[in-house]
C-alpha cells in the first residue's frame, strides 16, 4: 500500500477541502462567501470543544442566520470549501457557548471523543478547526517585540501591530516522529511513566532543531529505550492537535535486542505476535486507542508479522482513565 493511503486511514488526515490558500487574504473575495447563503459555521467553546446535536452527536454548524444570532462578534477563521459549503470556525467563551447550546438545544464534544467515531470529513475538520484555535489562542504577542498582534488572511496569519515592527507570524506545527520497531520477530512498546500498567504504546518524540525525521528516530529510541536503530522507513501521517503537531510515522528495524530504560519509559518490552494476541485476550495489554497513528502502526507490524488483524484480536479496555462523572 502507497503510503498517502496508509495516511489518509489515519484519524483526521482524510479532509477533503479546498483551502483556497492564496485567496483567503482576500477581502473581496473571501466577504460574498462569508454571507452567503452556504456559509457554515464551526462553533469552538473557548476548552476546545465542538458544537454538536445532542441526539446524533454530529458536528452543528451554524447557518449564517444563526451566525449573526448567536456569534456576530466572533471573528471568523476560513477553514474552506467542500461539497458547495464554505466552512469558518468561529469560537465563544464558556458562558456565551452554553447559553447556544442549550438554545439550540445541542451540546459540546471534544476531538478525543468523537475522532474515533465521525465519518472523515467531520473528525478533519474539527481537527483543522481545533488546530488553528489552538494556535490564535497561544499566539497573541509578538514574539520579537512583545507587542499585540492583529489576525489577518481570514484567521491564518498575525501581523505585529507595532510600526516599528510589523512581524508575521504563522500557524505553528511541532513535527514529532512515531515508530513501530521490529527485531526478529518481535515489536518494541513502551509504557511512559504517567500511563498505567499495562498501557502499552510505540516509541515518540518531537524532532529537534537541524534534525532529520531519520535522526528523529535513531535519538529517540536509544534515548527512551536504549534500542540502537539500524534503519528505519516513513509509514504515513496523522495531524495532531493537541495543541499543533504532526505525526511523522515510521516502522524500523534494531541492530540488537537490548533495552536500557531511559527515564520517560516505566518499561519497554519486545512482544512477538502471540504474545501480544495472549496478553491483549488476557487484558495484562491495552494499546492506544484507534483514532492514534500509533493504533495503525501497531495494526501494520501485527498484519506483517502474522497476517492477523488487530481490530479482530484488541480488548475493549480503556487506554486512558475514564473520567469519573
Amino acid at each position: 500500500m502507497r503510503s498517502s493511503l496508509r495516511s489518509r486511514s489515519n484519524t483526521f488526515a482524510s479532509l477533503e477541502l479546498e483551502r483556497f490558500a492564496e485567496l483567503r487574504g482576500n477581502g473581496e473575495w473571501l466577504q460574498p462567501r462569508l454571507r452567503g447563503s452556504h456559509a457554515r459555521f464551526l462553533l469552538l467553546r473557548e476548552d476546545g470543544r465542538a458544537l454538536v446535536t445532542t441526539h446524533t452527536a454530529a458536528l452543528r454548524e451554524l447557518d449564517p442566520a444563526e451566525r449573526d444570532r448567536f456569534a456576530s462578534e466572533a471573528e471568523p477563521s476560513y477553514l474552506g470549501h467542500a461539497e458547495d459549503r464554505d466552512h469558518f470556525l468561529v469560537r465563544v467563551d464558556a458562558t456565551r457557548a452554553d447559553d447556544i447550546a442549550l438554545e439550540l438545544g445541542a451540546g459540546f464534544v471534544s476531538l478525543r471523543e468523537a475522532g474515533g467515531t465521525w465519518p472523515p470529513f467531520e473528525a478533519g475538520l474539527f481537527a483543522y478547526a481545533l488546530g488553528l484555535a489552538n494556535w490564535q489562542a497561544r499566539t497573541r504577542f509578538c514574539s520579537a517585540c512583545g507587542t499585540p498582534l492583529r489576525l489577518e488572511a481570514a484567521g491564518h496569519r498575525a501581523r505585529c501591530t507595532s510600526p516599528r515592527c510589523g512581524l508575521e507570524h504563522f500557524p505553528r506545527t511541532d513535527p514529532a516522529i512515531i515508530v513501530i520497531v521490529g527485531y526478529g520477530n518481535a515489536c518494541l512498546l513502551g509504557r511512559m511513566t504517567r500511563l498505567a500498567p499495562g498501557r502499552f504504546t510505540t516509541l515518540a518524540g518531537f524532532v529537534e532543531p537541524g534534525e532529520s525525521f531519520e535522526d528523529a528516530v535513531r535519538r529517540e529510541v536509544c534515548e527512551e529505550a536504549g534500542v540502537r536503530i539500524a534503519h528505519s522507513d516513513y509509514h504515513s501521517s496523522q495531524p495532531w492537535p493537541f495543541p499543533a503537531s504532526i505525526m511523522v510515522g515510521f516502522t524500523a528495524e534494531a541492530e540488537d535486542p537490548r533495552i536500557v530504560i531511559g527515564p520517560e519509559l516505566a518499561e519497554a518490552r519486545w512482544f512477538t505476535a502471540e504474545r501480544l494476541i495472549a496478553d491483549l485476550a488476557a487484558r495484562t495489554l491495552v494499546v492506544p486507542p484507534r483514532l492514534s497513528i500509533a493504533y495503525r502502526l501497531i495494526e501494520h507490524w501485527l498484519r506483517q508479522a502474522a497476517n492477523i488483524e488487530l481490530d479482530a484480536v484488541n480488548n475493549d479496555e480503556p487506554f486512558f482513565p475514564v473520567p469519573s462523572r
